[in-house]
């Protein structure tokens, strides 16, 4: 569910092996990992985090837990589809 929702709007995303979430990248928004997270947690009230409180290599990703109802991941997909449409 998360994965090819992410895919479809454009956060390209690998199928996570094994993990409670996924690493999107967000280059197609044109933000930085950090200004990503903080815009969609102001603006949609969806909550991320920054690919680089993982280290260097996280730069340009986010960390989404998906360890939640498919109810409310849907929901959360919805709001960062108005999110990239605005924002990529």
């Amino acid at each position: 569910l998360i994965v090819s929702g992410f895919n479809r709007i454009g956060l390209k995303t690998f199928e996570p092996q094994g993990a409670f979430y996924a690493f999107p990248s967000i280059k197609l928004s044109g933000m930085t990992d950090e200004e990503f997270a903080d815009k969609l947690l102001n603006e949609e009230r969806v909550a991320v985090v920054p690919g680089n409180a993982f280290g260097a290599g996280g730069e340009g990703f986010v960390r989404a837990s998906y360890a939640t109802a498919y109810e409310k991941i849907e929901e959360a997909l919805r709001r960062m589809e108005k999110f990239m449409q605005r924002h990529g």
